[in-house]
């Protein structure tokens, strides 16, 4: 039976009577491990050392509302000053997090979304590559709005550059804190306060190879009000990316289409004469080409008609169609970096009401544009789109089809050998236009509350009201209109020397006659006929109430125990709506859907001081916490999040801290209850190359299906030409997902090494029952080759949908399933040196490593668990090291700054490693295919002695450098200007060459931006 909150939360108390939640501690009074900043102060200087003495103060921190650097606090914390972010001269924040702190990564980018229809624009980070769902983004320490209906994902986008102080990262452990999404830790950005006076900022660069140029203005104004018992402050942004495109880039041109040749063992690439060995090439030879080209490919060859098809260039038909000579590259249309546009505004206000009491407010708004320009639409006679009957609700699928063999406007060489089921095709629409992807995101984020103190200032309360709205309008220009395309294809004479539709009612409804043969065919007026731009329009918002009471309990030996205790109630909801009409388009078809979830929660934390300078302990401290959430979602148990942790601190300068917290996570309103959302990623078909008599694994039931077989039977071949559809859905029957996170660590700052100070920490975090699907190619092989009996009884083949004609895949149905584990663990080290140069100024070394012990995903399957290891894979962007550096250089008004960012060797693909080296025999010979292994284990004189490795299998170490400098000086007005500029990339590493990357480049190197130069200027009075 499921716990109530309040049965839980009286269980709780019995176990732990003083637990509370850390918004306030207690410093040491001589803190040596601890750069403290005092939160409140009402004390004259000539009083402050008693109040030292007689009650230590209180100070705050991310993860638990306590604010303290990452070498005083049970759970590590990374962190980022406005200094390092002001030198690194690139506008994104995530990117400069990305940069400068190796636990993050990339979750969405300019460089990684130019395919994805909803996220493009976004700027989100990945900590532990654990997943954004599970890092939880916040700003001062709360809870925002989401900027995609995905998940919870908070653009850094969307928060005004001028306004961030600094940011804080909790690496783990911080679901007691925050709750659910804090699985993999947080990421606090923290925004300036008691700011004065005006400043405008104004920076901008380019790469010296061309392309990624960007802009940006920040203008920001702080001030004092009401004689002093307030301040406002205001902060607005404007940056602008302008992208890198395809023709900026000369790897961006290269075409590749790789392979493995399973018996010769050596890489090939596809040329005009099929695939080759690359050892017996050049890249000349290199193609990848497609069919789709403007004029039209009609009837193209099979395996009875190689090297044939009728297609147009510009100067009209011919009958030589060979597409790896002739076709288009369609790479040619994918931007490298998309362009980006945002500007936003955050006005911040504290009032002091009485000397109790004080008010405090915040609001920002942002405005993101993002404009992806791709390909025309590419079509074929078979190519599957989903429609959606709006009367019922039902989904089903479509096609536009063949052309009619009576359509006039085909010319009679094709018509006489065209079969009477019509002529197939292949079509790049290039006369409706290019696709044009058009987000537009409009963000609004507010808070305010009340602070204050009681009980003779001995306890401190907060309440706070907050609201956010996200809103997205995206369109998706030069769609085709399926139904209007056959519709204008079926072509009659219109008895006066022209041609009409056939179908009286299309012609009602506007039908203009389509002619696709040859380059500029297709008419402005028909163009306009098929042509759709359909729309999405995302609206999210929440609503949140959080209080607590913080102070001391009682007083212990070491000293007291301080404690918070409180509430939060949220609710999230969110609506979708698509405007694609019947008939469906040629688009990633997102159905309207709405949701909404509220979750109340009571969370406590304690601090005990359990000894205080006594032999063997200097300080030795623990912290327990406490959450319990309960949320509205039928499937969904009390989420509880527990942590303790401990300090102990043996020696001045020196402190071991450990922590151990449970965290749990509840699914999203996406993951619980989002119907079929389009979406498109690359498989493989078990069924590709079955004949009559194959028997490679699945085989025999991939014959069963009438598609295939009749393929077979007309072909002698079934060859996979999926259509890469694979549709996400949610799941109503999702439960929470559990995490345990364990760390250990040891912090150093030793009296003989004034300014030195290191910490080593260690880190395991293990997942269970992880929200995730299953791959593509996962779900085709539970289906046709495990251990359940292949059929509609199969769930897995219910979800693997097939064209009834020819066989081939149109949609593989990826559904959530609490099914995986993972696991994850390894360290970071993080060290400062401060040193003084005397006349020659001062120093100070930065250095942060992360070293993935093992990352490792288990799934269950059919036939049991499997588990599969993906550290040191970058398919999985699982970095086995990853390492940032710098060293700065003060002196007077200069400073200067080098760093290093280091992400160690990788190979390309786990899968791909595995299907290689798993067949060899001791003597690394073999074969990749069942048939050639059994083959060299009978005779070894036919096996292949070394073959090769695939190529880029194994990718080398990437290392990075940039400098900055910056220059300030005060003028006549009294105004103070700064001047900066600097070089990121200084040696114009772009990372190895990326087979199947955006451009052949992979967003982890950079994505192809090379040396960039930058250079700004800033002024204050």
């Amino acid at each position: 039976m499921k716990k109530t909150l309040v049965t839980m939360a009286i269980q709780t108390a019995i176990f732990s009577s003083a637990v509370a939640f850390s918004n306030t501690a207690i410093a040491d009074e001589n803190p040596s491990l601890a750069e403290v900043e005092v939160q409140s102060s009402s004390v004259d200087e000539s009083s402050e050392s008693t109040v030292a003495k007689d009650k230590p103060e209180k100070i705050t921190v991310t993860g638990s509302r306590l604010r303290r650097d990452s070498f005083s606090v049970a759970t590590p914390l990374a962190t980022m000053d406005r200094e390092a972010i002001e030198d690194t001269g690139i506008g994104s924040l995530s990117d400069i997090l990305i940069d400068e702190l190796p636990q993050l990564s990339e979750g969405t980018s300019n460089s990684n979304s130019q395919s994805s229809v909803q996220n493009t624009g976004l700027s989100t980070i990945d900590l532990r590559e654990l997943g954004t769902n599970r890092t939880l983004t916040l700003i001062d320490g709360r809870r925002v709005v989401s900027n995609s209906y995905s998940g919870n994902y908070v653009s850094l986008s969307t928060i005004p550059s001028g306004m961030v102080d600094r940011v804080e990262v909790i690496t783990g452990g911080a679901s007691a804190a925050y709750g659910s999404d804090a699985v993999a830790g947080v990421v606090n950005i923290i925004t300036k306060k008691d700011a004065e006076g005006f400043s405008f900022k104004a920076r901008g660069g380019e790469s010296d190879a061309g392309g990624a140029r960007e802009y940006g203005l920040d203008i920001d104004y702080g001030t004092d009000i009401a004689d002093g018992r307030g301040s406002i402050f205001l902060a607005s942004s404007y940056d602008r990316e302008f992208g890198l495109d395809f023709e900026d880039r000369k790897r961006a041109q290269q075409q590749d289409s790789w392979d493995y040749d399973d018996e010769l063992m050596c890489n090939v690439m596809l040329t005009e004469t099929g695939d080759q060995c690359m050892r017996d090439i050049t890249k000349a030879d290199w193609r990848s080409l497609s069919d789709s080209i403007p004029g039209g490919v009609f009837d193209e060859k099979s395996s009875t008609r190689p090297d044939a098809g009728f297609w147009y260039d510009q100067n009209g038909l011919r009958d030589d169609w060979h597409e790896e000579r002739y076709g288009i590259n369609t790479n040619q249309f994918v931007m490298l970096r998309v362009p980006d546009e945002k500007a936003s505004a955050a006005v911040k206000v504290d009032y002091d009401i009485t000397d109790d009491t004080m008010f405090y407010g915040q609001v920002q708004y942002s405005y993101n544009r993002s404009i992806n320009h791709k390909s025309p639409e590419s079509e074929d006679e078979c190519d599957l789109i989903v429609t959606r009957d709006s009367s019922t609700g039902e989904f089903g699928e479509d096609c536009i089809g063949r052309i009619p063999k009576n359509n006039p406007f085909m010319p009679e060489e094709i018509r006489e050998q065209a079969s009477s089921r019509g002529v197939k095709w292949d079509r790049n629409f290039a006369e409706v236009g290019n696709i044009v992807t058009d987000n537009t995101r409009r963000t609004i984020r507010s808070w305010a509350g009340l602070q204050g103190t009681m009980l003779d200032g001995n306890w401190d309360w907060d309440l706070s009201v907050g609201f956010g709205k996200f809103e997205q309008r995206q369109r998706r220009f030069n769609e085709i209109f399926v139904a209007n395309v056959r519709n204008a294809l079926d072509v009659e004479s219109d008895g006066n020397g022209g041609y009409q539709c056939v179908d009286a009612a299309a012609r009602a409804e506007g039908c203009v006659p389509l002619n696709m043969f040859g380059e500029g065919a297709i008419s402005t007026e028909a163009a306009d006929y098929i042509r759709s731009n359909p729309q999405i329009n995302t609206d999210i918002e929440q609503f949140n109430v959080l209080g607590y009471m913080a102070g001391d309990l009682f007083e212990m030996p070491a000293g007291m125990v301080s404690s918070v205790f409180g509430f939060e109630y949220r609710k999230d909801s969110q609506e979708v709506n698509t405007n694609v009409p019947n008939g469906g388009v040629t688009f990633n078809y997102v159905p309207d859907f709405k949701g909404d979830l509220s979750v109340a929660e009571v969370f406590a934390e304690a601090a005990f001081p359990l000894l205080k300078d006594v032999e063997g302990a200097k300080n030795l401290s623990a912290e327990v916490s406490v959450r319990l959430a309960e949320y509205d979602l039928d499937n969904i148990d009390l989420v509880q999040s527990y942590k303790a942790g401990l300090v102990w601190e043996p020696i001045e300068g020196y402190a071991i801290r450990a922590n151990w917290a449970r965290a749990q996570r509840a699914p999203t309103i996406t993951e619980a209850m989002s119907p079929p959302r389009g979406d498109y990623d690359s498989f493989d078909d078990i069924c590709d190359g079955t004949t009559a008599t194959s028997t490679e694994p699945g085989h025999a039931n991939c014959r069963q299906i009438p598609g295939i077989a009749a393929t077979i039977a007309s072909e002698g071949v079934f060859d996979d030409e999926n259509n890469s559809y694979s549709p996400n859905v949610g799941n109503e029957d999702l439960f929470e997902e559990t995490a345990d996170t364990v760390t250990l660590g040891i912090t150093m700052a030793p009296a003989f090494l004034d300014g030195f100070r290191m910490a080593i920490d260690y880190y395991d975090i293990s997942i269970e029952d992880a929200i995730t699907s299953f791959g593509n190619e996962d779900i085709i092989e539970f289906c046709y080759n495990s251990s359940l009996e292949f059929g509609n009884d199969n769930p897995f083949c219910n979800d693997v949908q097939r064209d009834p004609t020819d066989g081939q895949i149109t949609g593989v149905m990826q559904r959530l399933y609490n099914q995986d584990e993972i696991s994850t663990s390894g360290y970071d080290v993080a060290a400062e040196y401060r040193f003084d140069l005397n006349e020659y100024g001062n120093v100070k070394i930065k250095a942060d490593w992360t070293h993935v012990i093992s990352y490792a995903e288990t799934k269950t399957s059919p036939d049991g668990q499997y588990t599969t290891d993906y550290t040191g894979s970058l398919s999985a962007d699982v970095f086995q090291d990853a390492a940032s550096a710098s060293v700065t250089w003060y002196k007077d008004s200069w400073r200067v700054r080098w760093s290093m960012k280091y992400k160690s060797d990788v190979v390309s693909s786990k899968s791909l490693y595995d299907d290689f080296y798993e067949p060899l025999d001791a003597d690394g010979r073999g074969g990749l295919i069942p048939e050639y292994q059994a083959a060299c284990a009978e005779d070894s004189s036919v096996c292949v002695d070394n073959p090769e490795k695939p190529y880029q299998l194994f990718l080398p170490s990437y290392v990075r450098n940039d400098v900055s400098v910056s220059y300030s000086t005060d003028l006549s007005n009294g105004a103070e200007l700064r001047v900066f500029g600097g070089v990121n990339n200084v040696f114009d590493n772009n990372g190895p060459f990326i087979l199947g990357g955006k451009g052949n480049y992979d967003s982890a190197y950079g994505g192809g931006k090379g040396r960039f130069f930058y250079a700004g200027a800033e002024v204050k009075f």
